[in-house]
């Protein structure tokens, strides 16, 4: 079991979630293979038109702002199948055939074997699990949600969004996939999709992909125990 790595208040954590708004939804973004800088992203989000960026670079990028808007209005919202539907519903709009309700018929992933069934209502309500660490059930979430394809499109920026509601309701951090670990965290998602082997990709997660803040007495403590005072 994966400890929480960390502990923070809810006001505390919707800070660090705002503080850091720009640099999560540019990370979604590139994960989704969208073709923009950082410096664009900004800008966009300040409400200043980029030239030469495709239409639907743009939009995914709005619609990002709009589903974290959604999260951190609604934070002390019960995470339920509503919720989830909800956030996709931001994250795909108009870029999917539905947006905001679950799949209704086949899709394959692109480079893997592993097809997703057709997601159940019931089934998907059972998957909301009850781990005792709230990282590791983040970051269980995460991966599942991701390899159910519950959605027509937007799963992995739904499932990172669904995954960040889970920690900052209990104050444990922030997942966002650094561009920098976009490669390898892309190798190792085609490997757990085939095999459906958590192993293989959680563990990356936790130490690459979980972000917080360290507070003083946090650091205090740190050296107290190193030094045995």
């Amino acid at each position: 079991m994966f400890k929480d790595k960390y502990n923070l208040t809810l006001e505390q954590n919707i800070f660090l979630a705002k503080k850091l708004i720009v640099e999560n939804i540019y990370n979604s973004a590139r994960l989704e293979g969208c073709n923009v800088t950082f410096s664009d992203t900004k800008t966009i989000l300040d409400g200043i038109s980029v030239a030469n960026l495709k239409m639907s670079d743009i939009e995914v990028i709005l619609n990002l702002r709009d589903a974290w808007k959604y999260l951190i209005d609604n934070i002390e919202k019960a995470f339920n199948l509503g919720f989830i539907c909800k956030i996709n519903h931001f994250v795909s709009r108009n870029e999917s055939l539905e947006w905001g309700v679950l799949r209704n018929g086949n899709v394959s992933i692109s480079g893997v074997d592993y097809v997703p069934t057709i997601p159940n209502k019931e089934n998907v309500i059972d998957k909301i699990l009850n781990i005792e660490s709230v990282t590791e059930r983040a970051i269980r979430y995460f991966l599942w949600g991701m390899r159910s394809q519950l959605f027509w499109d937007g799963n992995k920026r739904t499932s990172t969004l669904c995954a960040n509601k889970i920690l900052i309701s209990e104050g444990k951090g922030i997942l966002s996939i650094p561009e920098k670990h976009i490669k390898e965290f892309n190798v190792r998602l085609s490997e757990f999709y085939n095999t459906n082997d958590y192993s293989k990709i959680d563990k990356f997660i936790y130490d690459n992909c979980i972000h917080g803040l360290v507070l003083q007495k946090e650091k205090i403590k740190e050296n107290e125990e190193e030094f045995e005072i």
